[in-house]
Parts: C-alpha cells; sequence; structure tokens
C-alpha cells in the first residue's frame, strides 16, 4: 500500500525557518565575539604582502644599480688598458701626426674613466639611499609580522574556544535546513545576508518586529497569529511570526543547541 504524503503546513514551515534562524543567530553570536580581530589579521596580512612586494622592488633596483657599477667598472679597465696601449705605441711613433693622433685616444678613454667614475657615484649615491629606505621598510615589516603574530594568537585562542561549539551548530544548521524546501530556504538566506543583524524570520514587540520602529496593523497580526500563510514586513523585509511560536521554538530549541563540551 503507497505511503500517504504527510502535508507540510504554512505553520511548519514558519516553525523550521524560526529553529533555523535561532541555530544561525547563535553562530553569529559565537562569530561576533572575534570582533573586528578576522579583518584586523587579514588587513595586516595584506598590508605586509604589499610591503614586502615594496621590498623586493628596492633589492631588485639596488641589484640592477650594482650590475651597473659593475659594467662601468670594466668600462673603466678596459680605457685603462687602451691607455697603457696607446702610451707604448706612442714610445714608438714615426712622426708627429700618429703622436698626436694616440694623444687624442688617450684623451678620450680618459673622459671615458672620467664618465663611468661620475656615473658610479651617482649610483652608489641612488643605493646607499634605497638600501635606507629599505633598512626602514624592513623594519616595519618585522614590526607589522610581530603584530600579525600576536593578534592571530588572539584569534586562535577565541576561535578554539569555540570552535567544537561553532562545529556542532554549522552541522544543526545543515540539518535543519534540508527539512525546508530549496525556494524558502533560497529567501530566508537572502534575506539574512541583506540584515545588518542576520535576522530573517522575528517575532513582533509591542507590535513592530524586533529591531523595527514600525508597527504591524492589528489586522496583519491577527493573520500573523493564524499562521496559513508566510508574511513579510513591508518595511523591514523579514518573515513575520507571532509571540506564542518564538517562545515555544525558543524553549524547545534552547535542548537541541545546548552545546555539551
Amino acid at each position: 500500500m503507497a505511503k500517504k504524503n504527510v502535508e507540510i503546513t504554512v505553520e511548519d514551515k514558519l516553525r523550521a525557518l524560526y529553529d533555523l534562524q535561532i541555530i544561525d543567530s547563535r553562530l553569529d553570536e559565537i562569530r561576533n565575539t572575534r570582533g573586528e580581530l578576522p579583518i584586523e589579521v587579514e588587513d595586516l596580512e595584506i598590508e605586509i604582502e604589499g610591503l614586502e612586494k615594496r621590498a623586493e622592488k628596492f633589492q631588485n633596483e639596488i641589484k640592477e644599480q650594482n650590475d651597473e657599477i659593475n659594467t662601468k667598472k670594466e668600462v673603466m679597465n678596459h680605457a685603462a688598458t687602451l691607455i697603457d696601449k696607446y702610451k707604448t705605441q706612442q714610445d714608438n711613433v714615426r712622426n708627429n701626426k700618429e703622436f698626436e693622433a694616440l694623444g687624442k685616444e688617450i684623451e678620450f678613454q680618459e673622459l671615458e674613466i672620467q664618465l663611468a667614475h661620475k656615473r658610479i657615484n651617482e649610483y652608489e649615491a641612488k643605493i646607499s639611499h634605497k638600501k635606507e629606505m629599505l633598512d626602514e621598510l624592513n623594519s616595519k615589516i618585522d614590526e607589522f609580522k610581530n603584530h600579525l603574530k600576536f593578534k592571530k594568537e588572539e584569534l586562535d585562542n577565541l576561535i578554539a574556544e569555540t570552535q567544537k561549539e561553532e562545529e556542532f551548530l554549522m552541522e544543526k544548521s545543515k540539518e535543519f535546513s534540508k527539512n525546508i524546501d530549496q525556494r524558502l530556504l533560497a529567501s530566508y538566506q537572502r534575506i539574512r545576508s541583506n540584515s545588518t543583524t542576520g535576522l530573517a524570520v522575528v517575532g513582533l514587540e509591542r507590535g513592530a518586529p524586533v529591531g523595527s520602529f514600525f508597527t504591524v496593523p492589528p489586522q496583519k497580526q491577527m493573520e500573523i497569529a493564524q499562521r496559513k500563510k508566510i508574511i513579510i514586513d513591508e518595511h523591514s523585509g523579514k518573515i513575520l511570526i507571532d509571540d506564542e511560536m518564538v517562545q515555544e521554538e525558543n524553549e524547545k530549541m534552547a535542548e537541541v543547541i545546548r552545546f555539551k563540551a
């Protein structure tokens, strides 16, 4: 004999949604205890990465300038060798014209040496300046890394305190999500992601949705209490349930989500 499909009422759906909300709100509460620490850690990691890239750029520039110095030294050595060669040749010339021509070559090579020496001084000055900047940068990187280590330890300690409960609640969230229609679950998640408090399903306080100042008209409050249809608050966009259901589900879920370490 075929099994009859069990009809899921609107009330069942609302209870399932609010149960999930209770679990997710507890998860939010745990994560909020970490405050700005995860963001601070991430910001420090990004800052250090940027500083290290700058330091690497300075190191590359210093290497390039050292390579230029070595090239200029080779030019100077080559010019000195040519000067010695031309001076030797001057001792064996046959006329003044050859002597003067070699003299001009010697002058040219001496100018090459002077120019190379000038360039070497310029490169050394740049290297000295960049090394100073690199030292400052490395000190800053060390300072940031020490600060990051401290912040990470602080965050790890906070996570360790609540990790098991968080994992337990995440499993519960998945488990309860399976009992909710996919379209309804998607709506819940969308409303929740657009809410600064993470609330998608709320009860009424003095006639207004929790967290809102806009009172729900009496007729609408009666419809919410009847639990015949899913009602969305026109101002906050949240799913509304009555106070009695809030109390019943809070009492029921208190035991379900109580974490026993």
